[in-house]
């Protein structure tokens, strides 16, 4: 049994190596809905979501459509230079 079925789906791949958290570096995501793919669940869409045990081969072949440059942080740099704080003056109530 051999059939074939071909499905397209687009997503956005962020790659961003500076990233926060790790799971960011390299993020696959819906273009609409931000939502990660479980490609498990494509998988099983493809094959018609038949109970049973497949062995598959995934072809994957990806199309660069448009690529957009990282933004840049929004976080603003601080200066730590050393600032000289004057002594409190005390004075004596009587």
């Amino acid at each position: 049994m051999e059939s074939s079925q071909a499905i397209t789906k687009h997503y956005v791949l962020n790659l961003n190596p500076a990233a926060q958290h790790e799971w960011d570096r390299c993020a696959l995501r819906h273009p609409i809905t931000a939502e990660r793919p479980e490609l498990a669940s494509l998988i099983a869409e493809a094959v018609g979501c038949e109970p049973g045990s497949y062995l598959v081969a995934i072809d994957i072949e990806v199309k660069i459509l448009e690529k957009a440059p990282i933004a840049q942080s929004d976080r603003v740099p601080l200066d730590l230079t050393t600032v000289r704080v004057a002594p409190a003056r005390k004075e004596l109530a009587a």
